[in-house]
């Protein structure tokens, strides 16, 4: 009798991972699909909403278990379907629905294809590419926006910038030159900085003038402080409303070079020692330029903004490649020569960019060819000198007001910093005798 009712093998495991791999490719599927269907509150018609990419990623992930057991046949002739799924649907919307675009078609064809991926447990990659193809249809608008704010200038400079990545990088020696520098690794460290650099431009770039000078300062001082000092002392000859707000934007320019060397010096030296030694007198002068903040708040206008060049410009990248390099061999043989002394001479770099020190000094220490807490007091005595470079160029190109303003603050900055720069020093030398 029981002979005639079918008997099922089950392997429990094998059904668990299936159910799982279904759960996630249902979940990406409804993710994909509620961005498309809140579409329909801007009046577009759609073809494809919740249930269509949900069931186009199950069937992605379906077809290819599919082939996995039974026949590799059953994904091709999948995959060529959703093709032709996704024609029509061009066809549909572009010409029988007067609907000019292909987005909404590619990503159906995406969302089949990831739930593919989920069939060969790469749920990570799936699930990332989920989150960023949402995020890319979401932003639509920011996006279309930024785009066509773009200058052809900086189109060109970040596709140079992605050429020096992906090409040079990869072609450029991978060992020391004159036992100090390592080319690959210097290509590396401008990378990293420019894009943080760039993620900062880009902020400002898009926030504009919604928020007034001196969160653009701020913006712009991870970017290039100097640059942004500059532009802001001009702003402020130009139109004497902006005396107040350019000062505030000066000293948070300033306060963001200081958490950037911060940055830097953690991008070169991963322990994090060279941080370590800088963050207390670094922090210190933080605290003091908020004070002085707080101090001049005001009713500040906003409508001007900063312009500054693409850090993905290659001259930028460049300047900061060589300096970092040229300063690194400088150091090194100072450092033979004078011992700590000519490594600290080198914090002279900072007239031109503490940038380039910070980054520099740090390198010498995790190649061990000086502590790091020498390291760290010369990449602070750099910020200091930076500091002070500011006072020079609102005094070449700023008005006689904000001239007096910057003097007064920043003179606090500098004898604040060095005061604190001698008794840290005088402590880390304790602590190491």
């Amino acid at each position: 009798m029981f002979d005639l009712v079918p008997q099922f093998s089950i392997d429990m495991r094998v059904t668990i991972e299936f159910f799982q791999k279904l759960a996630l490719a249902t979940l990406i599927g409804i993710l994909i699909g509620i961005e498309r269907e809140h579409r329909r509150k801007e009046g577009i018609e759609l073809i494809a909403g919740v249930r269509s990419f949900t069931i186009a990623c199950i069937t992605g992930m379906i077809s290819s278990y599919l082939a996995i057991i039974i026949n590799p046949g059953i994904l091709l002739i999948s995959l060529a379907f959703f093709a032709i799924i996704s024609i029509i649907f061009v066809y549909v919307k572009n010409v029988l629905l007067n609907q000019p675009g292909i987005t909404g078609p590619i990503a159906l064809y995406c969302t089949f294809l990831l739930g593919v991926i989920i069939t060969y447990n790469q749920y990570l990659v799936a699930i990332v590419g989920a989150v960023v193809m949402t995020l890319l249809l979401a932003e639509k608008q920011p996006l279309h926006s930024f785009a066509t704010n773009l200058a052809d200038e900086e189109i060109v400079s970040a596709i140079r910038f992605l050429a020096v990545v992906f090409i040079l990088y990869p072609i450029i020696p991978d060992g020391l030159l004159m036992g100090v520098i390592n080319p690959r690794w210097i290509l590396s460290v401008v990378i990293i900085v420019a894009t943080i650099s760039f993620a900062s431009f880009i902020i400002m770039k898009k926030m504009g003038t919604r928020y007034g000078i001196p969160v653009s300062g701020l913006l712009g001082g991870l970017v290039n402080s100097e640059a942004t000092t500059g532009a802001l002392a001009v702003m402020a000859k130009k139109k004497s409303i902006f005396v107040r707000s350019s000062y505030m934007g000066i000293i948070l320019s300033n306060a963001a070079m200081l958490i950037r060397n911060l940055i830097i010096a953690l991008i070169v030296d991963p322990s994090g020692r060279v941080l370590l030694f800088m963050a207390v007198p670094q922090m210190l002068i933080i605290s003091f330029a908020i004070v002085a903040l707080v101090k001049s708040r005001n009713n500040i206008p906003d409508g001007e903004i900063i312009r500054l060049q693409s850090p993905f410009a290659l001259s930028p990248a460049i300047k900061f490649a060589v300096g970092f390099a040229g300063l690194s061999v400088v150091s090194r043989f100072a450092n033979i020569w004078a011992g700590a002394a000519g490594v600290y001479a080198t914090a002279l770099g900072g007239f031109i960019s503490s940038a380039v020190v910070t980054a520099s000094a740090a390198a010498l220490a995790v190649s061990g060819n000086v502590s790091y807490e020498t390291a760290a007091l010369t990449a602070v005595l750099a910020s200091i000198i930076s500091t002070g470079n500011k006072m020079i160029l609102v005094k070449l190109a700023g008005p006689p007001e904000l001239v007096k303003l910057v003097n007064k603050t920043f003179t606090g900055f500098i004898v604040l910093g060095i005061i604190v720069l001698i008794i840290w020093g005088i402590l880390l030398n304790y602590r190491i005798m």
